[in-house]
């Protein structure tokens, strides 16, 4: 393999590992831009995603295709039932609570899934029409990550266009900036946070989803995941959704290209970044002082 194609399939790689994590990230930096809350349990719902398409596949013998779109909304759902029943109770309190017990939700799925599915490992196929590779400059890449890159780009401007073209994403925003001058023009604030964690984990399970045929599902998949996506709110700024694209692409660069040259030093690359940009800009590449 010469440098170029070298090259290419690197870029490929951080691509396709990038835009994954922005789909999951951007779903946390919404929940913390709007409901002020830093969810560790943003990671178990993106699990929470990935097994829900193995069951629906698996068990109810769905497509891929109804099931990438209805996984999500079964944990969506299980969001809206979190925030309405544990989460709003601790929204004026100290942050300290908010991460407890949101840690304290990690645990709680985590085991659930080790009940549910067992501690085994589990493989979700690829539909049909995605099996296979495509050739891009003379470097061979599966379609279904193809398909991934497309769809995260999709989904990433069609939030942005909800946030800054729409009522509703005016709406939310005015949530977030002034509840209470929101609350005073007749907007209900308490439903408004309750869609915004339900869209967010919406996004981590739909990250799951997507994963899932390029992963191997086991319990712990969740611990990774959060792990690189508080990374990347860190090093895009916390709350700025534009940063979570820009710092997705980052770690997906350092992934992509340190895996392949770097291979011994991969594993801390990821922290040595986010220890350089915090030492330059604590509040992150894009995110407010």
């Amino acid at each position: 393999m010469n440098l170029m194609t070298a090259f290419v399939a690197a870029l490929l790689n951080s691509f396709d590992i990038g835009i994954l994590l922005f789909i999951i990230a951007s779903g946390l930096t919404i929940v913390f831009g709007v409901l002020g809350i830093l969810n560790f349990a943003h990671g178990a719902l993106y699990m929470a995603g990935a097994y829900f398409l193995l069951t629906l596949m698996g068990t109810v013998g769905m497509p891929f295709w109804v099931g990438v779109l209805i996984a999500p909304l079964g944990v969506a759902l299980l969001a809206v039932l979190i925030e309405r029943f544990l989460l709003r109770r601790i929204y004026h309190r100290h942050p300290s609570f908010g991460l407890l017990l949101t840690f304290a939700l990690l645990l709680i799925i985590d085991d659930a899934v080790r009940l549910i599915w067992g501690s085994g490992y589990h493989i979700v196929e690829p539909p049909q029409l995605l099996r296979g590779a495509a050739s891009l400059f003379g470097v061979t890449y599966p379609l279904y990550s193809f398909f991934t890159i497309g769809m995260g780009i999709l989904i990433g401007i069609a939030v942005w266009l909800i946030f800054h073209r729409t009522r509703i994403g005016k709406t939310v925003r005015a949530a977030a900036l002034d509840p209470e001058m929101a609350q005073a023009v007749g907007i209900n604030v308490p439903i408004v946070l309750t869609v915004v964690f339900g869209f967010g984990a919406w996004l981590a399970a739909l990250g799951g989803a997507l994963a899932a045929p390029m992963r191997t599902l086991g319990p712990a998949m969740g611990d990774t995941i959060i792990i690189e996506s508080f990374i990347v709110v860190v090093i895009g700024g916390l709350g700025s959704f534009p940063g979570a694209l820009f710092g997705a692409l980052i770690l997906g660069g350092i992934h992509g290209f340190g895996g392949r040259w770097l291979a011994e030093w991969n594993i801390v690359l990821p922290y040595i970044g986010m220890a350089l940009v915090l030492l330059w800009r604590p509040e992150g590449l894009m995110g407010r002082r």
